[in-house]
């Protein structure tokens, strides 16, 4: 009975808060600055692919390895490497047009979304949630507390399961939403009182974004984000298109079913490649949102501990004592790793997509830094 009550809750829901008809007409935002075209010495070029061949040779990393990797200098790949297979099963060889999804590599995107909207003063990044979400229980969480993680909400991954959700019935962010209006989980922490990871931050991002701009999130980013830029294999999963679907394999390369948790979005559920990934972030470098708002993107916010560690508005930071900063954001989810490393000292990218489960990509990304300067630390990386 209970998901009964709840199906038909977050019908309403969500066509209480369905992005306006307006669409494109909503607002005028502003284009994104055309990329210059990369360039880098041939020399350069090839004294980057060497260092970096020789270090994976080194590592035997390509031995059992299921994905892809591409290495970038001024945005000028250096290194690219496809291995192994779409699908495990069918032995559908990998392509550079093969997209993957990217896990929380997503809660950039989602936050760029965010931004693109508070400069357009559409969004006000201190206002409550409530503000654009009608009857958001929380009321003290705000915008920027979503984006910097400080909101002290709970996980959906967690308490709608434990709260009687069928694993087996995909949901969706209006689902979300109603569930924490209708069951009002308690908190995590108090707001802004503690920095605390949680997907359902993103999740209420992304309807926001749908909810100010009056186009499904989908179709806000390809508008906004991905046709401008020339990301033409990129785009945002939904229940609706799982027929392009990319399936992930744990380790020993058995197919990792999907449950109710793999339909919201936001989060996670943005699909892409290596060289749209590239673009991506040359599109940090060249105006994807005004300077202002991509300074306070790298601003770290997470100071209870004091740590090399941080995150800023929806970017994880390693701020190193010697004053490096890698900007990044890998991420987890079934049996997709991905890493996505910034050295914007050196404009070096580093990007590394499997969808067959390997932990190991992390560290052999943080390795990769010294490769290009002096980024020893402490620490050890973190996986999302």
């Amino acid at each position: 009975m209970k998901t009964i009550f709840l199906t038909c809750c977050a019908f309403i829901l969500l066509w209480g808060c369905k992005p306006d008809n307006k669409g494109k007409e909503l607002f005028a935002s502003k284009s994104i600055n055309k990329i210059p075209t990369p360039t880098l010495p041939a020399e350069e070029k090839k004294k980057y692919h060497d260092l970096v061949a020789h270090f994976l040779d080194s590592i035997h990393l390509l031995r059992n390895f299921n994905g892809m990797i591409l290495v970038a200098k001024n945005g000028v790949p250096v290194y690219e490497a496809y291995k192994g297979y779409r699908d495990i099963r069918s032995k559908d060889t990998l392509t550079a047009t093969t997209a993957f999804q990217i896990a929380s590599t997503s809660k950039p995107f989602t936050a760029a979304a965010v931004l693109k909207l508070v400069e357009d003063n559409k969004i006000d990044l201190n206002a409550p949630v409530h503000q654009y979400l009608a009857g958001f229980p929380y009321a003290e969480v705000t915008v920027k507390m979503l984006l910097n993680h400080r909101s002290g909400l709970p996980n959906y991954l967690y308490y709608m399961e434990k709260g009687g959700w069928e694993r087996k019935l995909m949901a969706t962010n209006a689902d979300v939403i109603n569930t924490l209006m209708n069951w009002q989980p308690p908190r995590a922490y108090r707001p802004n009182t503690a920095f605390n990871y949680c997907n359902t931050n993103y999740v209420l991002l992304a309807s926001i974004v749908e909810k100010v701009s009056g186009l499904t999130f989908p179709e806000f980013m390809k508008q906004h984000f991905f046709e401008p830029l020339g990301m033409g294999n990129t785009y945002v999963h939904t229940i609706q298109d799982s027929a392009r679907l990319t399936p992930s394999f744990d380790g020993f390369g058995s197919p990792w079913a999907l449950d109710f948790s793999d339909g919201p979005y936001g989060d996670k559920n943005i699909y892409s490649t290596p060289r749209d990934l590239l673009k991506w972030d040359q599109a940090w470098y060249n105006g994807v949102v005004s300077n202002a708002l991509m300074d306070s993107s790298y601003v770290p916010y997470s100071n209870e501990r004091p740590s090399m560690h941080n995150y800023g508005l929806g970017w994880r930071l390693l701020v190193l004592p010697n004053g490096k900063k890698v900007i990044y954001h890998h991420g987890r989810w079934h049996g997709f790793n991905s890493a996505f490393a910034r050295l914007t000292d050196e404009k070096v990218t580093i990007i590394i997509l499997t969808n067959k489960f390997n932990r190991s990509i992390y560290g052999v990304a943080r390795k990769m830094y010294n490769l290009f300067g002096n980024y020893d630390e402490q620490e050890g990386p973190g996986e999302e």
